[in-house]
């Protein structure tokens, strides 16, 4: 793997690091404002991958020879990577798993299954995305469950006043978003999990959108589980991660079944492999996991100063200048955002809006953004949705105005 450079972080020396950002779309010089879909990599991570396919590649775990055991060792020096990087207790608590979707899905199942029956209450807020809903629902489906939302005000904020008197001695999970996918809204998630522990429940964050953007502590926050996914925050697709307290992942089913997350196999009976195995059923995503310790080394190297500051920069100077824009609507204002805004264009539909800056060169997200039941609360369709992160520029922000307002034009 490729050294990173120890000189000073500078956002030029940052963008070099991302062979995608000097790629023209349309004749146009890329401007890429869709990070909450998927981060862009840097050469740091895309060495990796390459590194551990050319040098390395063979199946993790019970090999005796030296690829075999090459390859272990720095699949688990990712586990420890990411053990580190949140602040959990052991590698035990580190769950490898397809992403934030996939690990939502394991404690629906897993802890869902045997702890939450009839009668129980399970709460969400309309800030969340469809994989923080649909495996709840399918969950109170079928074991009898109720499924209670936390209202949102008009910026996009939940009204934690409802949310307190939503718990009861009957909740037994809350699972809620830690930063807005489709607002950028930063949900107040240390009061949250404190109600929600003094009532007995556990507490599910969904993290995808906030890892990427501050620093997160999983010890400070004494959250049950924190999802993520590594693809957003520059690393590879097709892994995640499910932190969940030691003591109660021992007492969870696991989620899938097949090798490695076994101990012993009879006809008769068969015994489960010890935590993190157990929930890692079949070959990992090896190259997936060695690239995202990758990414981890270069967000610390980075730094989160540089980093939070820049995005802070970002979204300040992007909400001053659209809102500037003539029949211009940012949707979501909360008071404590993250890189996001969505927006809508006078009454030209979004994806309109959207097409039209591709063809720029600038790339948004448009649509409901998985988000529909926020949406139809907001009483819209979509947005249009730009997310900064560390290294997009203010003379990226520029473009996306100046191609806002010839849309406009062009669409009246």
């Amino acid at each position: 793997m490729s050294e990173i450079s120890t000189s000073p972080i500078t956002i030029e020396q940052v963008r070099a690091d991302f062979p995608i950002l000097s790629r023209e779309v349309n004749g146009r010089s890329l401007v890429y404002f869709d990070n909450a879909a998927t981060s862009q990599k840097p050469r740091y991570v895309l060495n990796a991958i390459e590194d551990y396919y050319k040098k390395i590649n063979a199946n993790v775990h019970r090999g005796v020879h030296h690829l075999s055991q090459r390859a272990t060792d720095e699949y688990e020096e990712a586990r420890e990577a990411v053990k580190r990087f949140i602040n959990a207790k052991s590698i035990k608590e580190i769950n490898f798993t397809k992403g934030t979707t996939e690990s939502i899905n394991l404690v629906a199942h897993s802890f869902g299954r045997k702890f939450i029956g009839k009668g129980d209450e399970i709460i969400i807020s309309t800030l969340e995305h469809h994989s923080n809903i649909v495996p709840w629902q399918i969950l109170c489906e079928e074991v009898g469950a109720t499924l209670k939302i936390i209202p949102v005000n008009e910026k996009g904020e939940i009204d934690i006043d409802a949310y307190e008197n939503l718990l009861s001695e009957k909740t037994k999970l809350v699972s809620i978003v830690y930063i807005s996918n489709s607002l950028g809204t930063i949900n107040p998630v240390n009061a949250i999990i404190e109600k929600a522990h003094e009532v007995g429940a556990k507490v599910l964050l969904d993290g995808a959108q906030a890892i990427p953007h501050q620093a997160v502590n999983v010890q400070a926050l004494d959250c049950d589980f924190l999802a993520f996914s590594s693809h957003k925050m520059c690393g590879p697709t097709g892994m995640g991660i499910l932190y969940g307290k030691e003591n109660i992942l021992e007492e969870m089913l696991p989620y899938q079944a097949g090798g490695e997350m076994i101990k012993e196999v009879t006809f008769e009976k068969t015994t489960y492999n010890a935590l993190p195995f157990k929930f890692e059923a079949g070959t990992p995503n090896i190259a997936g996991g060695i690239a995202l310790m990758a990414a981890i080394e270069y967000l610390e190297k980075v730094g989160w100063e540089f980093i939070e500051n820049q995005e802070q920069m970002l979204l300040d100077y992007a909400t001053q200048q659209l809102s500037n824009i003539e029949g211009l609507r940012i949707v979501g204002t909360a008071e404590n955002k993250a890189s996001v805004v969505s927006f809508l264009l006078g009454d030209h539909h979004p994806y309109d809006v959207g097409v039209i800056l591709d063809q720029l060169g600038i790339a948004v997200r448009t649509g409901h953004h998985c988000c529909q039941p926020l949406m139809k609360r907001l009483g819209i369709e979509g947005t249009c949705r730009a997310s900064f992160t560390f290294y997009n520029t203010k003379e990226e922000i520029d473009a996306l105005v100046k191609g806002v307002e010839r849309a406009n034009r062009m669409l009246s």
